[in-house]
């Protein structure tokens, strides 16, 4: 298999890891289960965006793409693949701290609804189980 396939589906893992943490929390609402996956993939995709770091996902195909003789790219994934298909070119650090706040907000709401669903279904809580 080339170099240059292998960093295609580098950047399919990525946009598949991508969407799942914006839209993953609505998974979680069918399967809880996946918040033990969930959570710490959205906590890091807003890492990632508050600091400005690179995913080491984008390190990966970069040097797939070197190796295969095509050039890489100094952005992040989001920048360079993503943000241009939503959003004109010219990803500022505003924009980060604004996608980075998105996704705590959504997320955060999904979780909270989530968490008062499960409340309103036992209201008195696991300490009732041990009363019985």
């Amino acid at each position: 298999m080339s170099d240059g396939v292998l960093a295609d589906g580098v950047v399919l893992l990525h946009l598949a890891f991508v969407l799942f943490v914006v839209f993953g929390g609505f998974l979680v609402i069918r399967y809880p289960r996946l918040a033990f996956a969930h959570v710490p993939a959205f906590l890091w995709g807003v890492y990632i965006e508050i600091t400005g770091g690179l995913c080491p996902l984008t390190g990966v195909e970069n040097r797939l793409r070197q190796k295969a003789g095509e050039g890489g790219y100094d952005a992040g994934f989001i920048e360079h693949y993503v943000y241009p298909v939503l959003y004109p070119p010219g990803l500022t650090r505003t924009t980060q701290l604004w996608l980075a706040a998105f996704v705590l907000v959504l997320n955060g709401s999904i979780y909270g609804w989530i968490l008062l669903r499960r409340q309103r279904k036992n209201p008195s809580g696991p300490a009732s189980r041990n009363s019985d």
